[in-house]
This record gives C-alpha cells, structure tokens and sequence, in this order.
C-alpha cells in the first residue's frame, strides 16, 4: 500500500528531484546519445559515469517508482516487507520448480529506482580472486581478473562508521576497502553481543572447521567474517541514493524518466552486415513512445529485463521466438539460458536469550519504539540488515559425494563452495513453522555458492508486458543437494561447539537425519534472489553466450547488455558488488570504444 507521504513525492517528482520525469510528455527532446533501460544496480552507475562527460546526453528509462519515500527499502531492518506484493516488486512467479517436489517462488525483482540494490539483503560480499581470473580466462579478456578488476571494487565504495560508532578494530582490513565511492559499506551499526560473542568463540574453539577471516572482501573469502552491507548512517545505501544523488540527476545531459516500461527495441536494420536498433519503444503514461540512441542502447533490466527485451525484439533462440508470436531478427540461442540462483535454506534452533530479533519483531511497542528511533536519531535496532552478524564461507570436502555425477565446479582451492550467514533471530525462515511456545531463537542461512543446475528465462507471448516464464532452476541436479547436505552438517557442527551449550534449546528445523534430509531440503529450500547468467559473457567469436567480453550483443551494432544477467559464472558470493564492478568497467569501455 502506498503511503500518503510516498504519494505526496511522487506528485513532485519532476521538480523536486532533478532532471527526474514521471512521464515521457515531460521530456524535452528523445534523442539522446545513449539510452539506458533500467533504472537498477548497473544502469544508474551507467547513467552517472557517461554523463560524466557535459557533452554526452543519456536517458535512462526505469519501469517502475521512483525510491523517493520507500520507507522499507530505506530503513534496513524492514526489508522483508519488500517482497510482498506491491507496486514495488514486480511480483513474478517461477515455473513449478521440479526441483523443490513442483513448488513455486515467488521471484521478488525491484519496480523502483535503485532496482534490487534497494530491494536486496545489503550483504556486501565480493567474491575471491580466483572467481574473477577465472572469469578472465573464461572471456579470453584480462581486463576481467582479479588485478584489473580490484580498482572498480574501490571505486564503487565508501567505508563508512557504523551507526553506534562502536569500535571496529579487528572487524575489518581497511586497506582494502574504497573510501570516497558513491555506495556506502559498513559493519552492524546495533549490536546483539551475546550471540556476536559466541560466533566468535566458536572460530577461536574450532579454527579448523570455523578459522576466522578478519575481511571476506580480500579477496580471500574463506572463513568466518563480521557481515558487511551496504549501509551508510543507518540507512541503505543504493544506486539510486549513491550514484543518482541529487548532485549527479541534476546534471542537464541527464535525464531520468521513471514509470516507463519498454516493449522492445525497434527500427531495426542492418550496420555492417550486422542487425542495428534505431530505438526504444517505452509505454508512459499509457501512450507509446519511441527514444533514439545516436551512438548505443544500453540493456541494463536485469536478468529478467534485459531477456525479455531482447526476445521482445527477435533477438533469441528462433523456437521460443516462433512459440510466442515473435518474428526473429537474429537467431542468438543463448539469450534467456544459464539461469543461475544460489539455493539456500534456514536451520532454525530455540534459543535462551531476549536478546534476538523477536524483541523487535514479536513486540509492537518495541517496533514502534524502534522505528521512532531510526526516525529521529538513525540508530538502534532498524540500522542493521535482519540477516545477521557474521558470514562464514567454507568448501566442501575433497571426497563430498556432491562431485561425484560432474565433478568440482569451483576447483581452486581459495573460492568457497558454501555461504553460511548467522543470524540472532528466526524471522527470514518463511518455509518453516516457528512453535508458538517457543518466544526467541537464532538461524543459520546455509547457502550453495557453487551450484551446478541451470534455468531459464523466456517470453511465451508476443505481449511485450506478459511476464516470461522464469524457471530459476533451483536443484534441479542431484549434486547441489548432496552439496546442501554436507552443508548441513557443517552448520550443525557449528551449534554443537561449547559456545553454544546452555544458549541453544531445541532444534526447530526437522527432517535432517539422513533417512529424510534430502526431502527437506527440497521442501525448505528456495532462492538468494541472485539469479544471473541468462545473457551469459563469452570469448569474441564463442559459438555460445550473448555479449563478448564487452557486452557488445554478438551480431548486433549498438547495442550492449551490462546487469547480473551477463555474469560468465555465478560469483561464490552474493551479487551486489560485482554488478556494480560490472557496471563501473562497462561504462569505461564504452567511453572508450565513443571516445567520451
């Protein structure tokens, strides 16, 4: 639902917020340089480094909302609250998934400005080093190696205090961290110290199994770390506040148009023996309209977005074009394929504490009181992200029957197979009853990093504004469940370290004996809401993927796809960061190849 003050914005969104438009009406003009379309993690870096230049004119279209007055996405804490449905969430629903025994998801995506960096968990996670030479060798570009790449992590960031100004000495390595970005990173800004104190002591009882990393984002991911989101003065920090702030959307060669959704790409022809697009067709305002791109469009919508309008335009495999309605133009069979997620599911326990998050979550008062706090003072139990305190990334063992049908997918000894995420409280486990008699509890997010079953994305109408069938693909190969069962217990051998005894009650989570956890793990597993892949980077010249390793569509002049749907390899990691790093290289080598 819509609150008064979010519609108060909005009736002023043109005039208050910079060169920002709520209708197509409004534009001076629909020429322009580049056109961007999405408004998300990717295109507003975009958007703001092209601009950069006085001389280059871009409009960014966005389907949805503006961010102004979205008060769940600002006040960390409240994130869940995303994900119903509403205005702000696209509110897709995912084929049966053959492997969760045919449930559906619900795939939550952004409707709003800032995309799924105001809509995400906030973890900050980069990944290792390994992933991204990986990644060169991959392309066949080094420009996609960890060396090469590590200036743009900096780039995009800004470590900033957490909000209690509690004393962050050996919480973190600030050598590598960026420090005058434009996205805000910090530690927990409100604290839970018992819980805190015994993930800790668990990595000083058990450093083996639980070996403690002072800084994940390294390079060197592997271990236990304090969690690091993408937060600044207790309030998230996304692309839309970071790289859209009101000094950079006031920029007169920039013009931001939200509430306009695109059909497809239009005014095809052929460029050097190559198909070309002329422009974008955007519905605003219930009327159609169509923008040119003197020099490139821009495809930035996402892993679902970038797809669907690419299919939209003939630009796909030939059958699932037939199929809709949709006359191709290039036969490119990879577009809307590799879908990949990371499975994760909870194991939830009882706990003897009040000090969890059901001291908010269970208690009006004391979310009323809370909120009043982040309000007027921006601290107190709001500033944090609800998916805990601390990570823990690990891989599997040499011998894990999860290798056994195709082998290991993340061989390099220093990239982790496993996230693990510790949590003081219970609210994120939607899949599993919590008992009524039981008041507090703490939970293990236990995450695949590696996982080998793809899905897809296609369109299945030639209605440019009908959702595609998404199949996120989630275990569909028997190997990431073997590989979520050693997980478990992995995760279980960490609550049975003495830190625990005396604070943990019960087990919540059922069904983890060997007779029946393959089941439940089917039946309590679902998404990361980090899907990515389905417009896969591959080598110049590569008889698969859809973008070279300069997201130039292959057979196509002009245009471009930079979002999570171009990943060559789903990071180990969650996707926030490297689709900013995506984002920052991208418009470099666009100004490159436009010397501008």
């Amino acid at each position: 639902m819509l609150t008064p003050s979010f519609l108060l914005l909005s009736l002023f969104v043109a005039g208050g917020f910079g060169k920002l438009y709520d209708n197509a009406a409004d534009l001076p003009g629909f020429k322009y340089d580049f056109v961007i379309v999405g408004g998300g993690t990717a295109g507003n870096v975009l958007a703001n480094r092209l601009t950069e230049n006085p001389k280059v004119s871009v409009l960014l279209l966005e389907a949805g909302v503006s961010n102004q007055g979205i008060l769940p996405s600002e006040v960390p804490f409240r994130l869940s609250e995303l994900f119903a449905p509403s205005v702000w969430n696209w509110n897709y629903t995912s084929t049966p998934q053959t492997g969760l025994l045919q449930r559906t998801l619900a795939v939550g995506r952004a409707h709003f400005l800032g995309g799924c960096s105001g809509h995400n968990g906030m973890a900050f996670t980069r990944g290792a080093a390994a992933e991204f030479d990986h990644y060169a060798q991959l392309t066949g570009d080094q420009g996609w190696s960890w060396n090469n790449l590590y200036p743009y992590f900096l780039k995009s960031e800004k470590w900033s205090p957490p909000a209690d100004g509690h004393d962050t000495t050996g919480q973190f390595n600030p050598a590598v961290h960026g420090k005058s970005g434009p996205i805000s990173v910090s530690l927990n800004g409100y604290q839970y110290p018992e819980f805190s104190s015994k993930v800790i002591a668990t990595t000083k009882q058990s450093p083996n199994d639980w070996p403690f990393n002072l800084d994940m984002n390294s390079g060197k991911p592997l271990g236990v770390s304090y969690l690091q989101s993408s937060i600044g003065n207790g309030e998230r920090s996304t692309s839309a506040t970071g790289y859209l702030a009101a000094q950079y959307i006031q920029r007169s060669n920039l013009h931001v148009l939200v509430n306009s959704q695109v059909s497809k790409l239009v005014n095809s022809t052929q460029k050097s023996g190559k198909l070309s697009f002329g422009g974008v067709q955007f519905q605003s305002g219930n009327k159609l309209y169509t923008a040119q791109a003197q020099k490139e469009i821009i495809l930035s919508a996402g892993v679902i977005g970038s797809v669907q309008v690419l299919q939209n335009s003939g630009v796909g495999p030939k059958a699932t074009l037939a199929a809709a309605g949709v006359p191709t133009l290039l036969d490119l069979p990879s577009v809307g394929q590799n879908v990949t997620e990371h499975p994760t599911f909870f194991i939830v326990w009882s706990v003897n504490s009040t000090d969890t998050q059901e001291k908010v979550t269970k208690n009006a008062t004391a979310f009323a009181e809370a909120q009043a706090q982040w309000n007027t003072s921006r601290t107190g139990p709001f500033v944090t992200s609800p998916l805990g305190t601390h990570v823990g990334f690990k891989r599997l063992p040499a011998n894990s029957s999860a290798f056994a049908a195709h082998g290991d997918p993340q061989p390099n000894p220093s990239v982790p197979h496993l996230e693990f995420i510790f949590i003081p409280g219970g609210q994120l486990s939607s899949t599993i009853v919590l008992p009524a008699n039981a008041t507090n509890f703490m939970s293990i997010a236990v995450s695949l990093r590696a996982p080998i079953s793809r899905g897809s994305i296609n369109i299945n109408s030639n209605d440019p504004f009908a959702h595609p069938l998404i199949d996120v693909g989630l275990l569909k190969e028997e190997s990431d469940v073997l590989a979520l069962k050693d997980a478990t217990a992995m995760a279980l051998n960490f609550a049975a370290q003495p830190a625990w005894k005396g604070y943990i009650e019960q087990l919540i989570t059922t069904g983890l004996d060997d007779a029946t956890i393959e089941t439940t793990i089917r039946s309590i597993a679902s998404q990361s809401f980090h899907i990515s892949g389905s417009n896969q980077m591959s080598p110049i010249g590569a008889s698969y993927g859809v973008v070279d390793p300069d997201f130039r569509v292959k057979g196509v002049s002009g245009l471009s796809v930079i979002d999570v749907s171009t990943l060559p390899l789903i990071t180990a990691a969650h996707t926030q960061a490297v689709t900013y790093v995506f984002a920052e290289r991208g418009a470099d080598l666009i100004k490159k190849r436009w010397n501008c």
